[in-house]
């Protein structure tokens, strides 16, 4: 089981498109393809990868902030969820079809102490970890 490198981050904005166009003229960010959520945002992408994910709602969520959490990729799905349930942790797993494919990558979501979001995204081929 290793993190292998940070993924992604992802902010909470009243205006995706004003919070797209500041990331474009600033640090030269590009829109690109994203899932088909269901609340509005946009992905930004550096070099070919999705960064930056903007997350559009009528208000700034009071706890997380504007940072709504960080996520990484990772390997051994089943592990994961064997030290969060060892710990008592709760967590959120789940699958994110991206381009058509029916069973797309693993989301595993959980809080650390300070309640700040943690994501580990793991690929499709993973194994399901037991129930």
């Amino acid at each position: 089981m290793a993190i292998q490198r940070m993924d992604h981050f992802t902010i909470v904005t009243k205006d995706a498109a004003a919070t797209a166009k500041f990331y474009g003229e600033m640090l030269g960010f590009t829109s690109g393809p994203r899932p088909n959520f269901m609340f509005p945002g946009v992905w930004l992408y550096n070099d070919g990868k999705p960064i930056l994910h903007v997350i559009q709602k009528p208000e700034i969520p009071q706890g997380s902030g504007i940072l709504d959490h960080m996520a990484f990729w990772g390997t051994d799905l089943p592990g994961y969820v064997a030290k969060l349930k060892a710990k008592n942790i709760p967590y959120d797993l789940r699958r994110v079809p991206m381009g058509g494919a029916a069973e797309g990558v693993w989301q595993l979501f959980f809080h650390d102490p300070n309640g700040a979001k943690v994501e580990i995204d793991l690929a499709a081929t993973e194994v399901a970890p037991a129930a």
